[in-house]
């Protein structure tokens, strides 16, 4: 009996590893680790907590090929913590980004599925993050397109969603979702009238990847398929926007103008309103092809929040 042979490109990117994206994502064969499990790089913290450790301690870095063009890669294994931000897994990322003003890379490709910062290496996690978004920045300005692909399990929250939000470009799923703060933080700190934390819809619509989308906070929405992501970093390693004074006060321009339109607004729906969609309750229900015709009449009518 043969054994059956399963394309990577075709698996859910919501469901599928951290190594199994890579896998699907980058050429075949192309990928190389930097700093793989047989190093045993794992955080020297977690032990006094009585914690599992994980052998790449939860990142997953190194050097590939998209569709033959030389890019650096990492990518966050969800399943691990929640992909949160520990003294390792930051430096690894730190690590990485610098090395790409040396490589020259025609990308950074960052797969992201975190919650934040874990709370028992907060201060090393929360340097790792401005860290990141330093090294970012730097790479940027080097002319080296910074690309964030959001699709996993734990989203991107907390430093992650700072993080994401240096990127040159975003790619988002419906399984994706950015945000600064999660839904159980803000619940517990403002109570549940202010935010329900177990309204999924509520979650969904506030922080998911079409509303993302829609108010220009991710650059493009994908199905939920590694093929699909794959598709989206190679259009967008072309998209990514010079970074420069004009391009920072453009974007100032644009947050400033998302404030002022949207800011009285209590709800995702009222927004998707205000931009010009006929039916908001029917956008969550959309498919990838219908969302992606609603933002493309959006954008020939002038509503597009980009």
């Amino acid at each position: 009996m043969s054994e059956r042979i399963t394309d990577p490109r075709a698996a859910s990117w919501y469901e599928a590893s951290a190594r199994a994206r890579l896998d699907g994502l980058l050429d075949s064969g192309s990928f190389a680790e930097i700093i793989g499990p047989e190093q045993r790089k794992m955080s020297p913290h977690l032990p006094l907590f009585d914690l599992p450790r994980a052998f790449d301690d939860g990142l997953v870095i190194g050097s590939g090929r998209l569709d033959g063009r030389p890019v650096l890669v990492a990518a966050q294994e969800g399943r691990f913590m929640g992909g949160a931000f520990g003294e390792v897994h930051g430096a690894k990322l730190v690590g990485l980004l610098r090395a790409a003003l040396g490589l020259k890379p025609a990308a950074v490709l960052i797969l992201f599925d975190t919650g934040g910062v874990r709370l028992q290496e907060a201060n090393a996690g929360e340097t790792a993050i401005a860290e990141v978004m330093r090294a970012i920045t730097e790479a940027r300005a080097a002319g080296i397109p910074v690309i964030g692909l959001i699709g996993g399990r734990a989203g991107a929250y907390g430093g992650g969603g700072l993080i994401a939000g240096t990127c040159s470009r975003l790619a988002v799923s419906e399984g994706g979702r950015i945000s600064v703060s999660g839904p159980e933080v803000i619940e517990t700190n403002k109570g549940a009238e202010e935010f329900d934390s177990r309204d999924r819809a509520l979650v969904w619509r506030t922080m998911g990847g079409k509303h993302r989308r829609l108010i220009g906070g991710a650059d493009t929405f994908v199905d939920d398929t590694v093929a699909a992501f794959r598709e989206a970093a190679l259009a967008l390693i072309g998209r990514a926007p010079a970074f420069d004074l004009a391009t920072l006060e453009a974007e100032q321009a644009r947050l400033e103008r998302r404030l002022a339109d949207f800011g009285e607004c209590r709800d995702a729906t009222e927004i998707w309103s205000r931009l010009g969609v006929n039916d908001p309750a029917a956008v969550p229900g959309l498919t990838a092809a219908d969302f992606h015709a609603l933002v493309a009449g959006l954008r020939e009518t002038g509503h597009d929040a980009r």
